[in-house]
């Protein structure tokens, strides 16, 4: 008796989409701490963590 499953490649993406976004984020971070701008540096920072977050809640929710 043969069972078959079909899986997904959406965690995948998560971590790719989610994973870039992060990277983006933390590119921002250092690019305006080189300019010395505090303030965008922040948010790069939190655009990157948040990223982070979102990719590890994606992929265990996607199983």
């Amino acid at each position: 008796m043969a069972t078959e499953t079909v899986g997904t490649d959406r965690g995948v993406g998560f971590a790719v989409l989610f994973g870039l976004l992060g990277l983006a984020g933390a590119l921002v971070a250092f690019a305006a701490a080189l300019a010395h701008s505090q303030v965008v540096a922040a948010w790069g920072f939190a655009a990157a963590v948040l990223a982070g977050a979102i990719l590890v809640v994606g992929i265990h929710l996607s199983g």
